[in-house]
C-alpha cells in the first residue's frame, strides 16, 4: 500500500504471486505481439493456459531455477501441493520431460557428492573420502576405463534413489516473452516488476502495437542474433580464447544492422569487444570495431589509438570533431585532457587548462556517528533559516515536475509494459534528439507561464506515480515551494538544459545541502567534503557550471573539532 505521500509500505505477496505476474506478461506480450510470435511460441503459450493452475506454478518454478534437470523428490513447494500430479500434467501437455537416463555430466548436477560415492564408489574403485572433482574424473572416464561395461548411471541410481527426474521445456520460449515484455535480456520472472501491483502506482502512458520495441519479427531476431554475440563474447572471456574473440569481431565487423532496436546492443558489443581486442594490441581490428559504435567511449577509445600509434594530426581532427559535437560529459572532458598532448606533440602551442578556484568555506564541528552532509547542515543552521540535505532529490525531482510529459510521451520503442517508471531510451544518447519539438514547447510554456504554480499543480497532479528520478519520499511539497521562491526560472531553466545534455551523468553531481534566507541572493547550494575526501568529476563541473552561471555554491571542508 501507498501512503498519503506515495510512500511504499509493505505487504505480503500472495503465495502464488508468479503465476499472476507471469499472467500478466502474458497478456501484454500477446496484446503487443501476438502478430509475430513464431507457431512454437504460440503452441507453448496455448499448451500452458490448458493446464491447472498446479500446473502452471510447477512449470514456472522449475524454469526459474537453475537445472535443467530436477529430483521430483527433493522439490517442495507448499502453495502447490503433492507434485506428481502436476509434473504427469506437464508431461502430457508436451511441458515437462520425464528422463530415462542420465549422463555423468547430469549426474553429478543432481547428486551429492556422497549420494554418488555410496552407489559409484565401488565400480569406480574409489575410496568414499574422494572428492567430488576427482570424482567427477572418474565418472567421465571413457567407456573403454569403465570395464567390463559403462555404467548406467540412471539405473543404478534409480535402483538406490527411486524418484522421477525430470527437466522442464521451453525455458527459450520464456526467454522470448521475457524479452518481449521488459525490452532487456536482464529482467526475467524471477526478479518481476508486478510483485509490486496493488503497492505502488505507474503512470498510464500510452502503450500500443504502433509505437512497440521491436516492429516485426526480422527486428526481434536482429536483436537476438546480437545476443548470441554477446554470450560468445562472455564464453571467449572466460575461456581466454583470443582466437575466438578476433574471430567474432571479424563477423560483427560485416554483421548489418537494419533495426533500430538493435543499435544500442551492437554498440555495447562493439565497445566491449574492441576495449579487449584494444588490450591484446588488435588496434587495426579495434578501431573498426570502434567505428561502428555511436556510444561513449567509442570516438574516446579511437582518439587514444590515434595517439598511441603517433597519428597525432588525424588525431587532433578527431578531437575538433568531438569538441564540436560531444556525445556526453565524459567524451567532452577526455579530448580536453588528451588536446594538449596531441598539440605539444605537433609543436603547437598548448593552452593549460584553468584551475579550479571554487568558493570554500571551513566547518570544524564535533564527531558523532550520523552522516557528514546532517552534521555539517546543523552546524550551518545558526546561519541560514533553513538547511536541507537533498543531494540529487531536489533538482532531479524538479526536472521531473517540469517535464513529466515529455518523459513519458509515447514516443516509439520505449514503452514495453505499463510497469516502468522511465522510457527505456531515458539514458541514451538521442533520448532528447527523439522529443526535441516536445521540450522546445515546454520550456517556451515555462518561460511564458508560472512556474511555480505550474510546479506545484504538477506535484499535486503526479504525487505518488513511480517515477526513477522523483522519490517521493526524499522531498516534500513544501520544500519544493520553497526552493521555488528563491530560484529563478532562469537558474532552473540553465540547469535543465545542462542536464538534458547528457542525462545519465548530469542527474548526480549536484551540491549536497540547499540553504535559505541568508544574505541575498537567500539561497546557496552547499557541498560537504569530510575529512580525506575529494571532489568528483561530475561535481567538478556542476561547479564551474554554477560559477559561470553565477549561481551561489561552495564547498564545505569538514575537520572534526576532536582532532
Amino acid at each position: 500500500m501507498a501512503d498519503e505521500r506515495g510512500a511504499l509500505t509493505e505487504a505480503p505477496l500472495a503465495p502464488r504471486y508468479y503465476l499472476e505476474n507471469f499472467r500478466r506478461l502474458s497478456e501484454v506480450v500477446e496484446a503487443q505481439y501476438g502478430d509475430m510470435l513464431s507457431a512454437e511460441e504460440r503452441h507453448w503459450l496455448t499448451a500452458i493456459a490448458s493446464c491447472s493452475d498446479e500446473a502452471q506454478c510447477l512449470l514456472l518454478r522449475l524454469l526459474s531455477r537453475v537445472g535443467p534437470e530436477f529430483r521430483l523428490a527433493s522439490l517442495n513447494y507448499p502453495e502447490i501441493g503433492a507434485l506428481e500430479q502436476p509434473s504427469a500434467e506437464l508431461a502430457e501437455a508436451g511441458l515437462l520431460l520425464a528422463l530415462d537416463s542420465l549422463s555423468a555430466e547430469q549426474a553429478l548436477r543432481l547428486y551429492t557428492r556422497a549420494e554418488l560415492l555410496g552407489v559409484f564408489a565401488e565400480s569406480l574403485g574409489l575410496p568414499r573420502a574422494t572428492s567430488k572433482s576427482v570424482l567427477a574424473q572418474a565418472m567421465s572416464a571413457p567407456e573403454a576405463e569403465l570395464e567390463p561395461e559403462p555404467l548406467d548411471y540412471y539405473r543404478l541410481l534409480q535402483q538406490r534413489f527411486p524418484e522421477r527426474i525430470i527437466a522442464p521445456l521451453g525455458a527459450d520460449v520464456l526467454a522470448v516473452l521475457q524479452l518481449l515484455y521488459f525490452g532487456n535480456r536482464r529482467q526475467s520472472l524471477t526478479d518481476f516488476v508486478l510483485s509490486d501491483l496493488g503497492i505502488q502506482r505507474y503512470y498510464p502512458y500510452q502503450l500500443d502495437r504502433a509505437r512497440r520495441r521491436f516492429v516485426d519479427r526480422g527486428s526481434l531476431d536482429e536483436y537476438l542474433s546480437l545476443a548470441q554475440f554477446g554470450d560468445v563474447l562472455e564464453e571467449a572471456l572466460e575461456a581466454g580464447d583470443e582466437d575466438a574473440l578476433l574471430h567474432l569481431a571479424e563477423v560483427l565487423a560485416q554483421h548489418p544492422v537494419n533495426y533500430d532496436s538493435s543499435r544500442s546492443r551492437r554498440d555495447r558489443l562493439c565497445n566491449r569487444l574492441g576495449r579487449e581486442l584494444e588490450r591484446r594490441d588488435q588496434l587495426s581490428l579495434a578501431e573498426s570495431l570502434y567505428a561502428l559504435s555511436q556510444r561513449h567511449p567509442a570516438r574516446e577509445r579511437q582518439l587514444r589509438i590515434l595517439e598511441r600509434r603517433g597519428d597525432y594530426e588525424s588525431a587532433l581532427r578527431l578531437a575538433d570533431t568531438i569538441e564540436q559535437d560531444p556525445r556526453c560529459e565524459a567524451e567532452r572532458d577526455a579530448q580536453l585532457r588528451i588536446r594538449p598532448r596531441l598539440l605539444r606533440q605537433l609543436g603547437r602551442p598548448a593552452p593549460a587548462r584553468p584551475r579550479d578556484d571554487f568558493p570554500r568555506r571551513d566547518l570544524c564541528i564535533d564527531y558523532r556517528a550520523e552522516p557528514v552532509e546532517l552534521l555539517a547542515a546543523e552546524s550551518l543552521t545558526g546561519e541560514w533559516h533553513q538547511v536541507h540535505y537533498v543531494e540529487n532529490s531536489l533538482f532531479t525531482g524538479l526536472f521531473v515536475l517540469a517535464f513529466w510529459e515529455q518523459i513519458f510521451a509515447p514516443i516509439a520503442g520505449v514503452w514495453m509494459n505499463p510497469y516502468q517508471d522511465a522510457p527505456a531510451d531515458l539514458y541514451e544518447a538521442d533520448f532528447l534528439a527523439r522529443r526535441a519539438s516536445l521540450f522546445k514547447e515546454r520550456f517556451q510554456a515555462l518561460d511564458a507561464g508560472q512556474l511555480q504554480a505550474e510546479l506545484l499543480q504538477a506535484w499535486d497532479r503526479y504525487q505518488g506515480y513511480r517515477n526513477r528520478w522523483l522519490d517521493w519520499r526524499s522531498i516534500d511539497r513544501a520544500l519544493v515551494a520553497t526552493a521555488l521562491e528563491h530560484l529563478s526560472a532562469n537558474t532552473l531553466q540553465a540547469i535543465w538544459q545542462r542536464m538534458l545534455f547528457d542525462l545519465r551523468e548530469n542527474r548526480s553531481g549536484f551540491p549536497d545541502l540547499i540553504a535559505f534566507g541568508g544574505e541575498a541572493p537567500g539561497w546557496c547550494l552547499i557541498e560537504v567534503k569530510g575529512p580525506g575526501d575529494k571532489l568528483q568529476d561530475n561535481q567538478k563541473r556542476w561547479l564551474r557550471f554554477f560559477a559561470e552561471h553565477d549561481i551561489p555554491c561552495q564547498v564545505a571542508w569538514v575537520t572534526w573539532r576532536d582532532d
